[in-house]
């Protein structure tokens, strides 16, 4: 028998506005499909984020649908978020076209000028999905009601018009109006758009639903569509999240936590310094799992604190965020810190770039400034290319292993500059791409620096602390020096990231009607999978 011609069927997950729980309900969407049988693949057409996901392949994606596509169980391919745009400065974005860079487009240019191209990728992309899954899960932007860009959509409506995808708006009770914002979105799409909204839901309630219920009766009769379910929220979910938005939410929380429960004398003050165009935040997950770490954000340099640890993260803009460090007293700060009071300092991609002697860009490929002073923490010196590095590795580290061994770490690369040594030095890390393992001994190249016995160190690895036994060789030689007792064993947070994907899926599941939701999408039809065998 031949394999069915039919394409996949659609859903499409919509907010009332941006953070309010699209991409995670999208991924949970997406697990509980695959748990019931079906081949299933995400899909964002645009997505604007500085939090990306290097494919298998080496190439650039929103981070949210490198994640869905973990909670299917596939591989990312750049099909599932063909445009990305990584804002670079005020009112421009670098545009990225099936995971590799493009071109540099302030906001305007790219709305006249390149939406039109990127309709045709972005059907072409769908289509392919649709040809080789069961099911597409559609996620959008922002709000289908910005009506200032209703003409040249291409990640709302019009797109669920072109994938003929039903929509589930979603709200985010939390934040206050959540009748309103539904209403009032669906009093601004026109009636064919109105028509394609087949149901709510109501997501991070808190409390007793039971006192909802007036309101639910009063907007199912107001707008004679179903709410299908009111999610509650869902605390330690243990799944990165989209961009830096959210943050500000997680900062909040961990002031309250803070003013309840403080730092113990037996953890570790981690402190990460958030830079204004801070990237790839995700690299800092595991951290906030740990038992023994107690962390948090350094935004000025009243927000010090007294850390035992300082991490300076990934940058879509290095020159410009180096300057906000000289300009706001925190590079002195860090240098003292590691010099003077021998505190622990480590830098992940743009930091381990600023943690050298010297920025060089005189070509202007990332910023401004020809050349810029680093940290000096580091002897090494970087230069700016117009070549983006993006690429998934897999290697081994000396640093902090027992004696005569060896860790093995994973991880991407999302780079442009280029780092070399100042001085002899032994590398930290051994790496190559994960396209080159195997039993051969070509393709290794070194990686990062060290000074200080591992005090200070650096590497161009996002990742490097979703690896286990490296992250816990580095906190229990923290824990050392500061005369506290090893931890044994600890967090396994790849496995924990597995079990996070079914324990989201159990708690939508279990609040969302799934039976209604398999009835918009029209399951009945046959699909590859049920019939080509034989």
């Amino acid at each position: 028998m031949t394999k069915a011609t039919l394409q996949a069927a659609t859903l499409m997950v919509q907010g009332t506005a941006s953070d309010v729980g699209k991409s995670i309900l999208t991924a949970a969407i997406c697990r509980i499909l695959v748990q019931d049988g079906w081949q299933t693949a995400p899909f964002k057409s645009q997505n604007m984020s500085l939090n990306s996901y290097v494919t298998f392949d080496g190439k650039e994606i929103g981070r949210a649908q490198g994640v869905q596509a973990d909670a299917c169980g596939i591989l990312a391919t750049t099909d599932m978020n063909p445009i990305l745009l990584k804002p670079k400065q005020d009112m421009v974005a670098q545009v990225v076209v099936h995971g590799v860079p493009y071109s540099d487009l302030d906001a305007r240019t790219y709305r006249e000028s390149y939406l039109p191209q990127a309709e045709v990728i972005v059907k072409d992309a769908l289509g392919r999905l649709r040809s080789e899954y069961d099911i597409v899960v559609l996620e959008g932007a922002g709000s289908p009601a910005e009506v200032n860009l209703k003409d040249r959509d291409i990640v709302n409506m019009r797109l669920a018009g072109w994938a003929d995808a039903p929509v589930l708006l979603v709200a985010d009770i939390d934040r206050g109006g959540v009748f309103a914002s539904i209403v009032g979105t669906l009093e601004i799409l026109t009636p064919e758009e109105r028509n394609r909204v087949k149901g709510f839901i109501i997501n991070k309630f808190r409390g007793d639903v039971s006192l909802l219920k007036p309101g639910l009766d009063w907007l199912e009769e107001r707008t004679g569509k179903p709410v299908l379910g009111v999610i509650p929220y869902l605390p330690q979910l243990g799944i990165e999240d989209e961009d830096s938005a959210s943050l500000d939410s997680k900062r909040v929380q961990n002031k309250r936590h803070e003013a309840t429960n403080g730092k113990s004398a037996d953890q570790l003050d981690v402190a990460v310094i958030r830079l204004p165009r801070l990237s790839n935040f995700t690299d800092f997950d595991p951290l906030q799992e740990e038992k023994d770490v107690h962390f948090r954000y350094i935004t000025h340099l009243a927000d010090w604190g007294e850390p035992d640890v300082v991490l300076l993260p990934g940058s879509k803009n290095t020159m410009d965020d180096l300057r906000h460090l000289n300009e706001s007293g925190l590079t002195e700060r860090i240098q003292a810190f590691a010099k003077l009071e021998k505190g622990w300092v480590a830098g992940i991609c743009a930091g381990y770039q600023m943690l050298g002697s010297k920025l060089l860009d005189p070509n202007g490929y990332e910023s401004h400034h020809p050349e810029l002073e680093g940290l000096g923490l580091l002897p090494t010196e970087t230069m700016f290319t117009p070549e983006k590095r993006t690429v998934q590795v897999q290697g081994k580290s000396t640093l902090f292993a027992p004696h005569g061994t060896e860790l093995a770490i994973d991880g991407y690369e999302i780079h442009m500059g280029r780092t070399r040594y100042l001085q002899d030095m032994a590398a930290p890390f051994q790496i190559r791409t994960a396209a080159e393992n195997g039993d051969s001994d070509s393709g290794w190249h070194a990686d990062g620096a060290a000074v200080e016995k591992g005090r200070v160190w650096g590497t161009y690895l996002h990742g490097i602390l979703h690896n286990d036994d490296f992250r816990r060789a580095w906190l229990n030689g923290i824990r050392e020096q500061k005369g506290l007792s090893p931890i044994v064993g600890g967090l396994r947070f790849k496995e924990r990231r597995e079990a996070a994907f079914d324990r989201l899926a159990d708690h939508v599941r279990s609040h969302l009607d799934m039976q209604r939701v398999y009835e918009m999408m029209d399951t009945a039809k046959p699909r590859k999978t049920e019939v080509g065998k034989g």
